[in-house]
């Protein structure tokens, strides 16, 4: 397999230069564009409130986080030290074994042996391995290149309302993990099934809402396969095709035709491999890659420390008093949190099918431990993208806020637009000359990791529509690459649009379903807590 790939790959690369079918990129965006607009502009419809137009999918996006926050008592403040350590794995005991069986093997001076038989333990993964899986779907070019557009769009201001988004977004992500693992089905072979699509379906009928439970399922699902192919992948492929096109300097009308037939092969050697070749390969590469863009950031920052104060004043000002030609506070609050929810999907649910697949016994153990999702993903990664940003325009003076077109801004100095991705590369090289092309490295890093992640979140969904026969898989398998090479061939306005929508799509099935179920969790969480105090 290694060298029928790299054979592969020999013959493909050097054609990037030479393609001589001019257009062809052009041809698959003008096929796709007008989808894309059309159900962008369907699932941002907009509800006049107060004088503005506001989407009715933020509403329930902000509303619902909000309530979660304030009923569970703001377990993303309260719960973070207990989430560090479930990932650690402090809990471990109860977690596989049980409350009872531990108890019963626990010696006169409290220790617990290190091996205590166990017939029955279901799950896939351990809990760094689920959060490295979901991370891995959730940190990545929306943390590169969502920022960039943003902040461009939006202004400074748009970075404090994506923090906050991130920070009620950890009580959301916490309340659909549970119900994920708690809601999961698990098959005659050990294969653990789960997300929304089980715990609406299972859940919503225990409260007597069977026929609404299922059809809130199938909507789920159904959106959840167009999310896979649009913002778990066809944004991660466009963003790679274009980093590399403009590293490499390659021309050619099937550029981004070619590098995602590459990445498409690279994918499907990873995908046909299921969760546990999925977890096995985001938890190395996350914490490489995270590393790598955390350190230059940080190496950025600090270069820059003596404006620190005068950034976040930008960030502050901009969020409560932005300039009417970035669509005033209003529209500052609805960029930065349409940026945020679709870099650290809270709300979505998507991250609770990787989830479902953790060893434990105790629900609400995992749901802890999504909370920390959203803060490594928004409140951390983002802000210091936004931090180099923000610290590169004071300095070059490089574009001007809110001047863009769709996903694109334009530079002040060639009056060129380049979109996200291309604009965040010039801030982090205009520091560090030569970091663009590790930068590359890591774009394309971030982008496989979320693509391959996305595609068991699509899969699951996919088996829960038409069975999980091995046919169905496969068909599956080949119409998601395909988005991979229609991602990278079509424009990234088209394809923002569409991924967009999806992502936000999700928010509507799922967030009706945690407002009825989130009692459950509460019994859940208390249980959980109620072991950890009897053991530890």
């Amino acid at each position: 397999m290694k060298y029928r790939l790299l054979i592969i790959l020999s013959f493909l690369i050097p054609t990037l230069t030479f393609a001589q079918e001019k257009g062809l990129d052009e041809k698959v965006n003008d096929a796709f564009m007008p989808f894309a607009i059309w159900w962008e502009a369907t699932v941002l419809t907009s509800v006049p409130i107060a004088g503005f137009d506001i989407p009715i999918v933020l509403i329930l996006l902000i509303a619902g986080a909000t309530f979660f926050t304030i009923y569970f008592k703001f377990p993303g403040i309260s719960k973070f030290p207990l989430a560090i350590n479930v990932v650690r794995g402090k809990y471990e005991e109860i977690e596989k074994y049980g409350l009872e069986k531990v108890q019963m093997h626990m010696t006169e001076d409290g220790d617990i042996p290190d091996t205590i038989r166990d017939e029955s333990e279901e799950g896939e993964v351990s809990h760094f391995q689920a959060l490295a899986t979901a991370v891995s779907g959730t940190v990545g070019l929306g943390n590169i290149a969502g920022v960039a557009v943003a902040i461009a769009l939006g202004g400074p201001g748009a970075t404090f309302w994506m923090i906050v988004c991130g920070l009620i977004g950890m009580s959301t992500k916490f309340v659909e993990c549970t119900l994920g693992v708690k809601y999961r089905d698990v098959g005659p072979d050990g294969t653990v099934y789960g997300g929304p699509m089980y715990y609406l379906s299972r859940g919503l009928s225990e409260s007597n809402l069977k026929v609404l439970g299922k059809i809130l399922a199938g909507v789920f699902a159904v959106l959840c396969v167009g999310a896979s192919f649009g913002g778990g992948n066809a944004f991660q492929s466009n963003q790679a095709a274009v980093q590399l096109t403009s590293m490499l300097n390659l021309e050619g009308g099937a550029t981004g035709v070619i590098i995602g037939l590459i990445l498409a092969i690279l994918v499907g050697v990873v995908i046909i491999g299921g969760i546990k070749k999925i977890a096995s390969v985001t938890e190395k590469i996350v914490p490489f890659m995270a590393g790598i863009y955390v350190l230059a950031s940080l190496v950025i920052i600090f270069a820059n420390i003596k404006y620190i104060g005068d950034a976040f004043g930008m960030i502050f000002s901009g969020a409560f008093s932005p300039d009417a030609a970035i669509g005033g506070i209003i529209g500052v609050i609805i960029v930065g949190f349409q940026r945020a929810a679709f870099s650290n999907e809270a709300g979505a649910g998507s991250a609770a099918i990787a989830h479902s697949a953790v060893k434990t016994r105790y629900p609400a153990s995992e749901g802890i431990v999504a909370l920390l999702e959203p803060f490594i993903d928004t409140v951390v990664i983002c802000t210091m993208t936004a931090l180099v940003i923000i610290f590169f325009n004071m300095d070059a003076g490089a574009f001007e806020y809110g001047n863009g077109i769709g996903s694109t801004v334009m530079l002040s100095e060639t009056g060129d637009y380049v979109g996200g991705v291309d604009l965040t590369s010039m801030a982090y090289d205009s520091v560090i000359p030569g970091f663009r092309y590790v930068l590359t490295i890591a774009i394309i890093l971030f982008a496989f990791s979320t693509m391959i992640s996305w595609s068991y979140y699509g899969l699951q969904s996919w088996k829960y529509l038409f069975g999980r026969g091995k046919t169905a898989d496969i068909i599956y398998k080949v119409l998601f690459l395909m988005f991979v090479v229609i991602g990278a061939a079509a424009t990234l306005d088209a394809v923002i649009k569409f991924s967009d929508a999806m992502i936000l799509a999700l928010v509507f099935p799922n967030m009706i379903g945690l407002l009825i179920l989130f009692p459950k969790v509460k019994k859940s969480f208390e249980r959980y807590l109620t072991a950890i105090k009897k053991v530890y």
